[in-house]
């Protein structure tokens, strides 16, 4: 299928692109509602509207917009308000707060990041016309390295990882992972990974799932991304 990408003129008009271009997977209500809750232009300067990744520094993206719509219907059924999901390297903080809004009001969400730049830059991005979402403490981003998850709010219904790992997953992951809980994570090469689901449907039980190809920088340490070329 050959998409049509246009230059939409507010948040709005880019979720209508996505429902058109994407309409086999952009379907449940949850996901469309946080998609138009979450302004992109907050998190994105340049081309805000615009279905592609855009660079945000420290070699670094936000993902084009259909790959975060993706990534929602992926855990749709599981972003139920008072769920706990963890969000590694949330980079800009736009996915990071569409959990929030569909978890809130009582679920909690905990972007981790391991620049501290896009972390300050990621809260004055949420703080635009999200503040509540952090000060109810539904929303809260740290530094720290992803690779080790964050043990204080386990276990999570939810772990998304928005960096890609070669072939193993970090056990600290899953094990904070919940009994019921998915995670997802991009698994493969240097250029091209699979996004995969792990259902943990038992204490040593975990079922898998390839959903799409995509193309995501490796999880790694704070120095070697910033030595990215």
């Amino acid at each position: 299928m050959t998409l049509r990408l246009r230059s939409n003129k507010d948040q709005y008009e880019l979720v209508d692109e996505l429902r058109q271009n994407y309409h086999n997977r952009l379907k449940s209500e949850n996901v469309i509602q946080a998609l138009l809750a979450v302004d992109r232009a907050d998190f994105c300067a340049t081309d805000s509207y615009k279905d592609a990744p855009q660079d945000i520094g420290f070699n670094a993206t936000i993902s084009a917009p259909h790959m975060h719509a993706s990534a929602l219907e992926f855990l749709a059924d599981k972003l139920i308000p008072g769920a706990r999901v963890l969000d590694i390297g949330s980079g800009s903080g736009y996915l990071t707060a569409c959990f929030a809004k569909m978890v809130e009001p009582n679920g909690r969400v905990v972007g981790v990041e391991h620049i501290p730049d896009l972390v300050n830059i990621s809260l004055l991005s949420i703080e635009k016309h999200h503040q509540g979402l952090l000060d109810s403490g539904v929303l809260k981003i740290i530094r720290s390295d992803g690779r080790l998850g964050y043990g204080p709010d386990a276990p999570y219904d939810i772990i998304h990882v928005g960096a890609a790992v070669k072939k193993d997953v970090p056990k600290e992951l899953l094990d904070q992972l919940a009994i019921g809980g998915r995670m997802l994570i991009p698994v493969g090469g240097k250029r091209v990974q699979e996004f995969v689901c792990y259902d943990k449907i038992g204490p040593n039980k975990i079922k898998k799932k390839k959903m799409v190809t995509v193309s995501f920088v490796p999880l790694t340490s704070q120095e070697e991304q910033l030595s990215l070329t």
